[in-house]
């Protein structure tokens, strides 16, 4: 097989449904510059982008945005989401008040792609002040991309819903 129709089926399989999925994405004021690069990748790559705002660099309260978000991943109206702060903290304790919600706070490639594998995270938390927005990017890519493994990871993702 020559490198251009290898080339064209590796693009071919990474923008498999991307067309239809909608991609919420959230931050307050410090993660907005952040936000606006990631945006900008996932329009390119053949997303839809859903913005709850911010929409400047000025302060605001992280929770004003972010809860949104994580009610419309709570009521499905997507399946998995974008979020970002100065820390990533307060935006992923934020969003994990909600019910089925598992918002993963991730500073590596490695990260992102395991809180998907064995965590099911539907939410990813970003330090928009910490990394640098290329790695961002690419563990952008790695969560969206990577399936939930299952298997023995199945039952430990259900005991976090429950509270007994």
């Amino acid at each position: 097989m020559n490198s251009d129709r290898m080339i064209y089926l590796c693009e071919l399989f990474m923008n498999r449904g991307k067309m239809n999925q909608i991609i919420p994405i959230a931050s307050d004021h410090g993660g907005y510059e952040m936000k606006q690069f990631l945006i900008e990748r996932l329009e390119d790559a053949g997303y839809q982008v859903k913005d709850f705002g911010t929409y400047s660099t000025d302060s605001v309260d992280y929770p004003d945005m972010i809860h949104p978000l994580a009610r419309a991943i709570e009521k499905g109206e997507y399946p998995l989401g974008i979020i970002l702060c100065g820390s990533g903290n307060g935006a992923q304790m934020t969003a994990n008040k909600h019910p089925h919600v598992r918002a993963a706070l991730c500073w590596n490639e490695e990260l992102a792609k395991l809180a998907r594998e064995h965590n099911d995270a539907n939410i990813l938390s970003l330090p928009g002040r910490f990394i640098p927005f290329d790695q961002a990017w690419r563990m952008v890519q790695l969560f969206l991309t990577t399936p939930f493994a299952g298997g023995r990871h199945t039952q430990r993702v259900e005991k976090i819903e429950r509270l007994d």
